[in-house]
Order: C-alpha cells, then sequence, then structure tokens
C-alpha cells in the first residue's frame, strides 16, 4: 500500500479546497491508498483573511486522519514538518496550491521532505498566478514549484500559467470533480420551506464567499434590468462577504431592487447547502476572472443549469447552450441569459444537458491522473 501525504487545508478548516481535501482522501483510500492530510493549524493571519472565522462548525469527515499541524507564517514550523515528512518517508506528497502567499512555507516544507531521496511531490494547483495579484506573486511562486516534480491543474489557463515556470516538468489538466458531498438533492418545496422562502417567485443563486473578482455587482446591474423588473423572480446571495459590504449594499440601494434579494451573506454549512441549490433554478456565476470553480461542480452536482461567464476555465466547464450560458462580462449580457432561460422554458432540456455533463467530472479520473504523474515524473 503506497503512502501519500495531502499538504493541503481540511477540517476544522472550511470553504470548498477543504472540502475537495476531505473529499479526494477519501477516494484515494477508496483506491487502496494509505492516506494522512497535514493542515493547517493557521492558515492566514488574521489581516489577511476578511470572513468571520476561518473554522466550521460542521462534523469532522468520518474515516480520516487529519493532522493540524502547518503553520504559514512560522518558519521554525515548516523546519519541524519538514523533517517530520522527511522521516515519514511518504511515496507521494500533494500540496494543494492557490495563493502565492503559501508559497514559502510549503515550497520550504517540500524542499526538506524530498532530502530523504524517496518522496515524490505532484501539486494540485487551482491557481498559478492569483486572481488578485499582490508584489511577490511570481517569486513565491517560483520558490513553491522547484521542489515540485508534477502539477495537477484543472483549466487550461492555469496550465498556461504553469509553462511559464516550467516547460519540462510533467503537467495534467483535469477537471474539478463534481461535488458530490452536500447530500442528495433537495426538492424544491423542501427547499425552499427550509429556507422560508415562498414558492411563487422562481429563483436565482449566487453562492460562495463574496469576492470583487466574483462580479456580484454585474448580476446586480442585471437585476435591474426592466425586463427582469418585470419578471417574478429573486436573487438569493448565499455566501459570506470577503470584500467591501458597504460598496454592495450601496450599488443595492442605488438600483432600487432590494425587493428582488434574499441576502443570506453569512457562512453556509454543509448541511444546509442543498437546500440553496434546491430552491434554485438557475446558478449565476458572473465573474470578472477565473480559473475553474467549485460553484459549478457543485451545480452539476445538484444538476442545476448555469449562467457563467467567458473567463478563464468556465466555458470549458459549462458547454454553452447544453448545460447553460457562457456570456461576456456585461450586465446586460447576464440579463439576456437570464431572460432568455425563463422566457423560453429552457430549465428542462439544460437541466438534462447538466446532468448528462456531469459524467465528466468524477473523482476516480483525479486519482487515475495523480497516478499516472507520479510514474511519469
Amino acid at each position: 500500500m503506497k503512502k501519500i501525504v495531502l499538504l493541503s487545508p481540511a477540517h476544522p478548516l472550511r470553504g470548498g479546497i477543504a472540502a475537495f481535501t476531505e473529499r479526494f482522501a477519501a477516494e484515494l483510500q477508496t483506491a487502496g491508498y494509505e492516506v494522512v492530510v497535514f493542515s493547517f493549524s493557521l492558515q492566514y493571519p488574521g489581516f489577511l483573511f476578511p470572513g468571520t472565522t476561518q473554522f466550521s462548525s460542521d462534523p469532522a469527515p468520518p474515516g480520516l486522519r487529519i493532522r493540524t499541524c502547518v503553520n504559514s507564517i512560522n518558519p521554525l514550523n515548516w523546519l519541524k514538518i519538514g523533517l517530520e515528512l522527511r522521516r515519514l518517508r511518504p511515496d507521494l506528497i500533494v500540496p494543494r496550491y492557490w495563493l502565492p502567499f503559501m508559497g514559502p512555507c510549503l515550497g520550504t516544507i517540500l524542499r526538506l521532505a524530498k532530502g530523504n531521496g524517496h518522496t515524490k511531490v505532484v501539486a494540485i494547483a487551482d491557481n498559478i498566478l492569483p486572481h488578485e495579484k499582490r508584489p511577490g506573486d511570481r517569486l513565491f511562486t517560483r520558490w513553491f514549484l522547484k521542489p515540485v516534480d508534477a502539477c495537477i491543474v484543472m483549466s487550461r489557463s492555469v496550465e498556461a500559467d504553469f509553462r511559464q515556470f516550467s516547460a519540462t516538468k510533467p503537467v495534467a489538466c483535469i477537471p474539478h470533480p463534481v461535488y458530490d458531498n452536500y447530500g442528495e438533492k433537495s426538492p424544491r418545496a423542501e427547499a425552499l420551506a427550509q429556507l422560508g422562502l415562498s414558492p411563487e417567485p422562481r429563483y436565482l443563486l449566487f453562492f460562495g464567499f463574496i469576492r470583487d473578482y466574483k462580479g456580484l455587482d454585474l448580476l446586480l446591474e442585471a437585476m435591474a434590468d426592466e425586463r427582469i423588473r418585470q419578471m417574478n423572480l429573486r436573487l438569493i446571495v448565499a455566501g459570506e462577504f470577503y470584500g467591501n459590504r458597504e460598496f454592495y449594499e450601496k450599488r443595492i440601494a442605488e438600483l432600487g431592487i432590494e425587493n428582488q434579494l434574499v441576502m443570506r451573506t453569512e457562512y453556509i454549512p454543509n448541511d444546509e447547502v442543498r437546500h440553496y441549490f434546491g430552491a434554485a433554478d438557475l446558478v449565476v456565476q458572473p465573474y470578472r476572472t477565473a480559473t475553474q470553480s467549485g460553484i459549478s461542480q457543485m451545480a452539476y452536482h445538484f444538476e442545476k443549469p448555469m449562467v457563467v461567464t467567458a473567463v478563464g476555465g468556465l466555458p470549458e466547464i459549462v458547454p454553452n447552450g447544453k448545460a447553460g450560458y457562457v456570456v461576456p462580462v456585461e450586465p446586460v449580457a447576464i440579463a439576456d441569459a437570464i431572460v432568455d432561460f425563463f422566457e423560453n422554458n429552457r430549465a428542462a432540456a439544460f437541466t438534462e444537458g447538466v446532468a448528462e455533463g456531469k459524467k465528466r467530472f468524477s473523482w476516480a479520473s483525479m486519482v487515475e491522473g495523480l497516478e499516472k504523474l507520479r510514474i511519469e515524473s
């Protein structure tokens, strides 16, 4: 049995990456690997974290070994963890890379761990260069990638970024698997009752942390479109503000769309996620920039059509006219798609397209890709 260490956020940390780590660890165990997750005791210092808390109140996932031990800002901790991994001699370390801030910590740990002459490193990279750029991004990323033997990316845009740093290391583009760890689909009536919503309107859903690059303001402008004002539509905004709350509240007031919105701007516990998707007719991702999105994979799991903008890897994930719409990054284009969906009764055809399309996104494919890269590297 081969030993794998996932060097990645996991419970009690919250968010999409932690959820991915836990689901991937379970899939690796099903495939016969011995897996331990090295997660973070300190992921972000407070000044870098705009939310209310980094920790989840959800119960720990059963059957997983998770060690909460990595401190992202303490070099003495990096030394300790790196030397521990060197002695542990796993066959493979799989670090998760999503932000250059993590580059010094992860890159140092990996250099030390590989001193045993045995362990290989295959990274999973959400981003190589971030959506919100800062000084030092390229330097920190280069430090992280130096000890990496191969890399899994989940969109062609991230693959292109990776090739800016290495022309020769093996890289595989494997789509983000479907998030199937949020429970079964919730029937519409049950979902609306759980959320305390009226069954009369139809509902759009913007789900996930609210950050500027996700373009919620564009969707708010689309909601002010006169055609949409005339329809019995409501937009559910479900997720915690990671940006300027006052900006969005002011924009909502300026547009006069308060009565068209359902604002649930707090962290959504895992066991409530299915109700938000169950209530929605259409999931909207009006992103200004993107690589891939876990929200799309939640929509696939719950078989909900989508509107996505034509940025990053989103058009690769959502076939235009089959599983939803791919539109320009413009409020009028977003509004056009929403109007077309409801006026032309696209729900049944697009739901069928989503159900068919989700077969492309399996966790087994991610495991197979990892195994192939380990052999190639």
